[in-house]
């Protein structure tokens, strides 16, 4: 019997506060991150690095968002926030969450990490807890390797304050003269290059700063060393070049990186044991405000604990495991190809045996004529890169086009981008105005009987071999010529000077995606209506797109069940009565990063799913070239559900969203443990 049609309140106007606080929730994600750290299922040195990755989430939060905040407020755009707060509120708010959770972050790693890993015998020390012996050698590793990189600079009429770079550690020191009784603030830079925890003996670790506190009084001789405190910067890092203006996008970012060291400071992190007399000095330098000092139980800076995380010691680590290979070495990639699409999941799925491999196959076989690649982020020794270098060396057409302002990768894309060039592939920067953040490669290949086929992948990541043993990432590599023209027109839109927006398989953002997805969400609706089944299910990494979520309240409100796997922002609010009470958000975090992007749209026979680089997010829609491929073979879209299905199961390890805006951790199955599992019988095209 079909179902009564519902009739949608569709028409009724949208609430006012039906969007959560962007900052806030993500600050929330770094929150679930510590939970994995006061986790006492997750194996020890694991927890110890969720401790580092929720700092260095944290800096981020305070170079971008915060600093974003603060320049709106000095450029005078006083616009209040979706979620009603003007930018003062939302600065005085978030510094209130942030303050807690770094609290919060110092107290699980006194309390807890710290004496559970001295009961493993490890243990990170202060200076005073050392042994006669142990100080003996790190004194001599202090005269032999730290003191000839260290510039103590002290402030008095001749010398000026001195510039602290943005994230660098630092000691601020009071001296005495004790022949003229006058007192002299001074600061020593801790150097970067060296490790944070310094081994002082076998597994004990001691911070580096405490090793230079130790010797000041080489640093100045004759004085009186009367306090030392361990303080450090945060600026604004948000990269700001006018692409419209830049004759050379390249120039202009080399000499924005330099100016970005010198961006203004928007929060300063102190020990908890710092003077009046050593802080004043510092804020009034650095024109800082009450609420952007944080005062935490030192060491700072635990995002140095990444070191501790690396020991070798398997039993308090998560247990290795051995990635499946879709395709065998003795497989022909391309013949393979002309018969089906193969979907890859990694890191489940190894990503050295397969993307890396069919760009290396590629590279080096003589009837492959071009190879079209985009680069948003890859590592420094990139296989990738090298086999485009061979493949540019061997006369083959080589196209790439890198995405220089990928976050914090600026420099190591600029070296690699002048690398290619070198060898002679055509390097080129995207589209102006919109960054290219879709993943991408095309081969063309001349086959045996004359034809010109074109070879696909397109990921939701990186082509970056060391984040693809962590990041979880799906990629499609297809010989389907629908693809293969659709992926040929983006490259000529990417390359050359068209607006192309016909595409078959693929959406892509800025000209169809956010149209092409609103109109699946209608049909969803639509079919609703008419009392046919409808479901819309999504994984990204954030939702924070006002339209998109609109029309997923006003889905929820014809009744069709939206389910959403976020893994950091979400703006949306679930569980509302007659706005969103058909829909339920879920996070999952744990030993990898969830980093693909899945949209599925339809429930019964023919569901439509599709996977690629966009998140919803209006800069991912409008002002990126993304794109999303259909996913066409039903063994792939059977996997894709039941991977969804697996995450929004009540006995699934995940935390749920609330519609207050709060997160509930809901205990069950770890999801990735379930892949890895069942990842040693199958393939995902088996």
């Amino acid at each position: 019997m079909s179902a009564e049609p519902f009739q949608a309140p569709n028409d009724l106007p949208l609430p006012q506060e039906r969007f959560l606080n962007r900052e806030e929730s993500w600050l929330q994600f770094n929150e679930r991150v510590l939970e994995l750290a006061e986790d006492p299922t997750v194996p020890l040195l694991e927890r110890v690095r969720f401790l580092a990755i929720f700092a260095s989430n944290l800096d981020e939060f305070f170079r971008v968002r915060v600093a974003g905040l603060k320049r709106r407020m000095a450029t005078g755009l006083l616009l209040r926030t979706k979620s009603g707060l003007k930018p003062r509120e939302e600065l005085a708010r978030i510094g209130t969450i942030a303050d807690e959770l770094a609290k919060r972050h110092a107290a699980v790693f006194h309390q807890q990490i710290c004496p559970q890993l001295a009961s493993e015998g490890i243990e990170i020390v202060r200076w005073d807890d050392l042994g006669r012996e142990e100080r003996t050698e790190l004194r001599k590793l202090f005269r032999e390797r730290i003191r000839p990189v260290l510039t103590p600079l002290a402030v008095d009429p001749a010398h000026p304050f001195p510039y602290i770079s943005g994230l660098s550690l630092n000691l601020a020191v009071l001296v005495r003269n004790p022949a003229t009784d006058h007192t002299v603030f001074a600061r020593v830079k801790v150097p970067s290059q060296l490790p944070r925890f310094v081994p002082a003996s076998k597994d004990r670790f001691v911070p580096l700063e405490d090793v230079i506190a130790a010797h000041l009084g080489q640093l100045f001789k004759g004085m009186e060393i009367l306090q030392h405190h361990v303080f450090r910067v945060t600026r604004n890092e948000d990269l700001d070049v006018d692409e419209d203006v830049t004759e050379n996008l390249m120039q202009a970012l080399e000499k924005e990186l330099l100016k970005r060291r010198f961006g203004p400071p928007v929060r300063l992190e102190v020990e908890n044991t710092i003077t009046p007399e050593v802080l004043a000095p510092l804020v009034e330098e650095l024109e800082l405000a009450p609420h952007e000092i944080y005062r935490v139980q030192g060491p700072l800076d635990l995002s140095g604990l990444h070191a501790i995380a690396d020991l070798e010691r398997g039993e308090l680590s998560y247990r290795p495991f051995v990635p499946a290979e879709v395709i065998t070495a003795e497989d022909d990639i391309f013949s393979i190809l002309r018969e089906r699409d193969v979907l890859l999941h990694h890191p489940y799925d190894s990503f050295a045996t397969s993307v890396q491999r069919f760009i290396e196959v590629a590279a080096a076989d003589p009837r492959v004529l071009a190879i079209k690649q985009t680069l948003y982020r890859t590592s420094g020794e990139s296989p990738i890169v090298d086999a485009l270098i061979d493949a540019a060396e061997a006369g083959k057409q080589v196209v790439v086009v890198v995405e220089i302002k990928a976050r914090f990768d600026e420099h190591a894309n600029i070296s690699w981008a002048r690398k290619l060039e070198r060898a002679g592939c055509h390097v080129v920067y995207g589209v102006v105005g919109l960054k290219t953040h879709c993943k991408l490669a095309l081969v063309v290949r001349q086959e045996p009987s004359g034809e010109l086929r074109r070879y696909c992948h397109i990921g939701t990541g990186n082509y970056n071999p060391k984040t693809a043993r962590q990041y979880e990432d799906f990629g499609l590599l297809t010989a389907d010529p629908l693809v293969g023209e659709d992926v040929t027109d983006l490259f000529i839109h990417l390359t050359g000077y068209s607006h192309h927006s016909a595409y078959r398989r693929l959406l892509v953002a800025p000209h169809s995606m956010r149209s092409g997805l609103l109109a699946r969400i209608e049909r969803e609706i639509a079919h609703a209506q008419a009392g046919r089944p409808a479901r819309i299910r999504i994984k990204t990494n954030s939702l924070v797109d006002e339209p998109i979520i609109d029309a997923l309240y006003r889905a929820s409100r014809a009744g069709v069940p939206v389910d959403v796997w976020v893994r950091g922002i979400c703006s949306l609010r679930p569980g509302i009565p007659d706005l969103s009470e058909n829909i339920r958000v879920r996070s999952v975090l744990g030993r990898f990063l969830e980093h693909s992007r899945v949209y599925e749209f339809g429930l019964g026979r023919r569901p439509e799913v599709w996977i690629g680089s966009a998140d919803l997010m209006r800069r991912n829609l409008d002002r990126r070239v993304e794109a999303l491929v259909k996913v066409t073979s039903p063994q792939h879209k059977a996997y894709l559900i039941e991977l969804m299905d697996l995450a929004m199961a009540d006995t699934t390890n995940a935390w749920w969203l609330n519609s207050d805006g709060t997160w509930a951790r809901h205990p069950g199955e770890d999801p990735q443990s379930h892949l890895i599992g069942t990842r040693r019988w199958r393939t995902v095209d088996d």
